[in-house]
């Protein structure tokens, strides 16, 4: 059965047998595709969403710390006023407390000040004496095997409801002994709306819970109830809280991401680890939250592959029933022409038309590749000649002007500037014209650039400054000598020279990611738009007969991609009446290598 089916396989056409190795192995490959990509999606979905809660608790957690901070600064301050502990000082430090209250209303919810006698004061004074607050007492034992600053557990408190309390001993200056203690009270229901604000939503929850398995965060009914429908509630009380179970399930999990069963099903925890608090903040994402997109794009792709195998179905038969299988191997091998970096060749084993056409392409496409690597070594010798042209042209006008100061010097008895500027000049010479290596250090670099920064300071006076601040990890690091003067020389003579006050030329250089950058900025007159298109078409500009040499930015540009790729170069950045930026990215290369 099976060879008849062969047999009868090999009995059809080649269009046929065209047709169904391309429909089916389109179909297969389009569904491997599918399931692959809804795989990619769902991982990468996931992935992204854990990030995101880790950073948004991280965030969270540099947040609860600021908040002890701040509450740490306030006892602090109390404890230098032991004095308000004195007999007589009662309502002084009622003042102070209200005081502290208002400026840090949204903080704290009541500030205590605890007598070793059992007096105490509040900024909320009047209720605390009708109402009292039984828990004091136990803060006050507490805090006496303490010599700094003590979190309780969160508890009910009759003046501030649910809260969680700072404790610091007050010492006398004097005796070094107790005197009482600086309680705070902070406000849980604002800090639980604070953090709520970047973690609640509809597939999203968190909690914090103590290293001793208590809940600081509480319940507030002003939320939307579908907030607190991810996590099992306890009912039976008012307001709701957590069951104890599950309390202590989440506080047994490991700081990371764990799966655990929620109120609705499967839910992901993110744990951060302990906070300067002693809290743990533990985000709750729902299972199918990061299904529910993909469920969207599953029903994309099978709209999409539906429309798909029905135009391929007509095309694979249009194309095996209308066209033959070397006709189309030949177009494919010239379609491959279009990539000039792979020429293909065709193997002929047929000696009818298409096996002569197939021997006159092949033939065409070594010519062509032959002719290829002859233009591309011509132009590459065309290049370098032309860059070391330009390199070597010293503009008279330049050594003119520059004479021309130094007979000036001469003649005002300058002797100094005179020598100075004639080694300066000596050496930007000496420096140009050495043709041992067309690649220096940065070091040697910025010492050409500074001796021509002298020879244009002693031409124009102070019309401008250079300040330089260079990483000394670079140093060392490879350059092509003549990067940097050009761009300096076209900041002097068109963006500071026309300008009536002092302009100012910034040099920086650093290594990032393995990458040399150097910025070039000066606060010159700038450019538009249109004349920052012109300066990349300057090549095909004769070179202005005032520069040093006949290198300009787009030779800088083309020497620096042709050296090192096309992902390296220049790039600049240019407003009117503000200035002018260039950065010259560079590959991190040691000049000994």
């Amino acid at each position: 059965m099976k060879k008849n089916r062969v047999s009868w396989f090999q009995s059809r056409s080649i269009a046929i047998k065209h047709f169904v190795f391309l429909f089916a192995g389109s179909l297969i490959l389009f569904g491997l595709l599918a399931w692959n990509n809804l795989q990619d999606a769902e991982q990468l979905f996931r992935k992204q969403v854990l990030t995101d809660a880790k950073v948004i608790i991280d965030r969270t957690n540099l947040y609860l710390d600021a908040y002890l901070d701040n509450v740490q600064n306030i006892l602090l301050l109390l404890s230098t006023r032991d004095d308000l502990l004195d007999e007589g000082k009662e309502q002084e430090a009622i003042e102070v407390l209200r005081k502290y209250a208002e400026k840090n209303s949204a903080l704290y919810r009541t500030l205590y000040l605890v007598r070793a006698d059992g007096k105490v004061m509040s900024n909320s004074q009047v209720y605390l004496d009708i109402i009292g607050n039984t828990h004091l007492s136990t803060l006050y034992k507490q805090a006496q095997s303490n010599y700094g600053i003590m979190i309780s557990e969160p508890y009910e408190s009759s003046l501030s409801g649910k809260t969680v309390a700072f404790i610091l001993p007050i010492t006398s200056k004097s005796e070094d002994e107790v005197k009482g203690m600086a309680v705070i009270e902070i406000d849980l229901i604002r800090l639980t709306n604070m953090l709520a604000q970047f973690m609640n939503t509809r597939n999203q929850t968190f909690t914090i819970v103590t290293n001793k398995n208590n809940v600081v965060n509480t319940f507030d009914a002003t939320w939307p109830l579908y907030y607190y429908a991810l996590l099992p509630y306890n009912t039976a009380v008012f307001p709701p809280e957590l069951k104890s179970a599950f309390v202590s399930q989440i506080s047994e999990l490991p700081v990371g991401i764990t799966e655990l069963n929620g109120a609705k099903g499967k839910l992901v925890a993110v744990k951060s680890g302990m906070n300067k608090l002693g809290w743990y903040f533990i985000a709750f994402i729902e299972d199918s939250y990061f299904y529910q997109n993909i469920i969207s794009l599953y029903n994309n792709y099978k709209t999409a592959a539906f429309v798909w195998v029905l135009i391929l179905l007509i095309s694979s038969y249009m194309m095996s029933r209308y066209v033959t299988y070397p006709v189309r191997m030949l177009v494919a091998k010239m379609d491959r022409v279009r990539d000039m970096e792979v020429l293909p060749s065709i193997s002929v084993q047929r000696e009818d038309e298409i096996g002569r056409l197939a021997k006159s392409y092949n033939a065409m496409m070594e010519r062509i590749h032959h002719l290829l690597i002859e233009t591309k070594e011509m132009e590459t010798r065309k290049n370098q000649y032309e860059l070391k042209m330009l390199q070597s042209q010293i503009a008279p006008h330049f050594l003119y002007n520059t004479l021309a100061c130094i007979s000036s010097l001469a003649k005002q008895q300058k002797t100094d500037a005179v020598r100075e500027t004639i080694r300066s000049l000596v050496g930007l010479l000496s420096f140009s014209f050495d043709k041992s290596s067309e690649f220096v250090t940065l070091q040697d670099e910025l010492e050409g650039l500074k001796m021509y920064a002298h020879i244009q300071t002693v031409r124009y006076g102070a019309k401008f400054s250079i300040e330089m601040d260079i990483a000394p990890d670079t140093l060392d690091c490879k350059i092509l000598k003549l990067t940097l003067q050009p761009l300096v020389e076209n900041a002097i003579f068109h963006g500071l020279a026309p300008q009536k006050v002092q302009g100012l030329i910034r040099i920086r250089a650093f290594v990032r990611r393995g990458k040399l950058l150097i910025i070039i900025r000066d606060n010159g007159l700038g450019m538009s738009s249109l004349q920052l298109e012109s300066v990349f078409s300057e090549r095909r500009k004769a070179p202005s007969k005032h520069r040093f040499t006949g290198i300009g930015i787009m030779n800088v540009h083309e020497r620096i991609r042709l050296h090192f790729g096309a992902e390296y170069g220049l790039r600049i950045a240019s407003l009117p009446e503000v200035g002018t930026l260039i950065r010259i990215k560079l590959p991190e290369l040691s000049f000994k290598e």
